[in-house]
């Protein structure tokens, strides 16, 4: 009988091999019997070793199989000795794999309403991001990779903005998209009502930031809504909605009379009141800092002896703020019922409340003006944000003069036709505040009255640049813009950061919690 070979025993083997009673090559960082069968080898990861033991423990006591079955191999004839003597080595084997411990995602959450938020969140950081940094270029990163971040940390209502947003930018390519259309109201009354929430319990450091950029994507999307006024109106007329819903939305009124958008107003306020209340942290912050300081520099002319563009609209405000403080008859028509009488007797105003309507109007003109010279950069989406909550009670009263600064406005965003969340808004807005005055609404002679402060706006709102581009020629807008912005830019003035600095130090700002619009 021939002597046995001499073979070297294994005895410092990975515990798999040793469970699967094979000999270990003892290779590190992984064994040649792991790297064949494609298994994790513990002298690689030394984590596993007490699953390991545990599953060789659980295949000992109750041989089965990974799935839970009881192994019984294939009868073959010749073959049962070999089977019997490699049953309990199969059975010990541990398992390749493991069930996961909980129910899968796909059972829990419909798989369209996941595929809609990853569609909303690819098209937000995509393409949706880009459309409201298109005057400063530098925050595209901002709005981009570190305001999904931050949803992402725990912001319920930042997340829903920004899916609110993007479903709106979809609808502007898909309008006839319900799903969009459902998404785009849903994920914003969400957002609104956390925001709300938040804002209930009180700001501080850890939520300063993310409500203010949730403030500021509700200003964005009560602008964009406005785009889909006419497609809603039609909705909302075949579904019996009109007449309720409309009018509480400022759209149009029941009698289908123009309404102001006063939720665009009231959420760019917000904006600067949550700003006000929350300064203190936000001045530190670099994301909002760099957000606020990528904004033209605000340069305003108070000056009152020197001709401006819009000072026309300030003519005879003396004559329209004594007949406030001292009125000599009825009013004309009750502010909350259009085209009917009001025949009792204006109350006088008291002098605080004059001196304020004079600065309210003052102002809103020399925010008018400013913006006039560079809309190209963005100037006139200001407007909204920085005039005084004064005005926007004058706007509430119909005031004409109030109006008439309403329409030079709309009129400015002209310039930003090509913008898809202010396409065809000059036009709609400038007809729509143009019609309030050649109607029963203030008599048959405001018309003629106002007729001369109107006319520039309508001229721009229904002008048609030969090439299709939102460049209008310096003839017809009133002004040079690249020779302005050059002007201006010469002069110097206070970046936005330091303007609300001095608002802030001064208690001008509102330091109230904001509304939720």
């Amino acid at each position: 009988m021939p002597p046995r070979r001499s073979h070297k025993k294994s005895r410092a083997g990975c515990r798999r091999c040793k469970s699967r009673k094979i000999k270990c090559d003892e290779v590190h960082p992984r064994c040649g019997n792991c790297v064949k069968h494609g298994v994790p080898c513990d002298f690689e990861h030394p984590e596993i070793i007490p699953e390991l033991q545990a599953a060789q423990t659980a295949s000992v006591s109750s041989p089965s199989t990974a799935a839970g079955t009881p192994y019984t191999p294939a009868y073959s004839p010749g073959a049962e000795s070999v089977s019997n003597a490699s049953t309990s080595r199969f059975q010990r084997a541990p398992p390749l794999c493991r069930s996961p411990p909980s129910q899968a995602l796909s059972t829990t959450t419909p798989v369209a309403h996941r595929m809609l938020e990853l569609r909303l969140m690819h098209h937000y950081t995509a393409m949706t991001c880009k459309t409201f940094t298109f005057t400063a270029p530098t925050t595209e990163h901002i709005w981009k990779i570190t305001v999904p971040g931050m949803a992402f940390s725990g912001s319920q209502h930042l997340t829903d903005a920004i899916l609110a947003v993007a479903a709106l930018h979809l609808r502007s390519q898909s309008p006839n998209d319900k799903d969009l259309v459902r998404a785009s109201h849903a994920y914003m009354a969400a957002s609104l009502a956390e925001y709300s929430a938040t804002l209930t319990k009180g700001i501080d450091s850890t939520n300063a930031e993310s409500l203010f950029l949730t403030a500021s994507l509700i200003a964005f999307q009560s602008t964009a809504t406005r785009v889909f006024m006419k497609d809603e109106l039609n909705l909302a007329q075949a579904t019996g909605k009109y007449t309720e819903d409309f009018n509480k939305q400022g759209r149009y009124s029941a009698a289908g009379c123009y309404s102001i958008p006063f939720s665009w107003f009231h959420s760019f306020q917000g904006v600067k009141a949550v700003t006000a209340a929350s300064w203190q942290w936000l001045r530190t912050s670099p994301v909002v800092t760099e957000v606020i300081n990528s904004q033209v520099v605000l340069q305003l002319d108070l000056g009152l002896n020197r001709p401006t563009f819009f000072g026309h609209l300030l003519d005879d405000l003396s004559e329209e703020l004594e007949e406030m403080a001292n009125p000599s008859g009825p009013a004309s028509l009750h502010p909350d019922s259009p085209g009917q009488p009001f025949q009792q007797r204006r109350v006088p105003a008291s002098p605080e409340l004059v001196t304020s309507t004079r600065q309210a109007y003052q102002h809103a003109v020399a925010v008018l003006n400013w913006a006039h010279k560079i809309p190209h950069k963005g100037a006139p989406l200001a407007f909204p944000a920085t005039v005084s909550k004064r005005f926007i009670e004058l706007l509430e009263e119909r005031r004409p003069r109030a109006l008439a600064i309403l329409a030079c406005f709309f009129a400015l965003l002209k310039s930003l036709d090509s913008v898809w969340w202010l396409h065809g808004m000059a036009r709609r807005e400038v007809l729509g505040v143009v019609s309030l005055f050649n109607s029963d609404y203030f008599g048959p002679e405001a018309y003629s009255k106002w007729w001369p402060h109107l006319e520039w706006a309508m001229r721009i709102a229904l002008y048609e640049t030969p090439d299709g581009s939102s460049t209008i020629p310096p003839e017809v807008w009133g002004a040079d813009w690249y020779a302005e912005e050059q002007a201006l830019e010469g002069q110097g003035g206070h970046s936005y950061y330091r303007h609300i600095e001095l608002l802030c130090q001064t208690g001008n700002s509102t330091r109230s919690i904001p509304e939720v619009p």
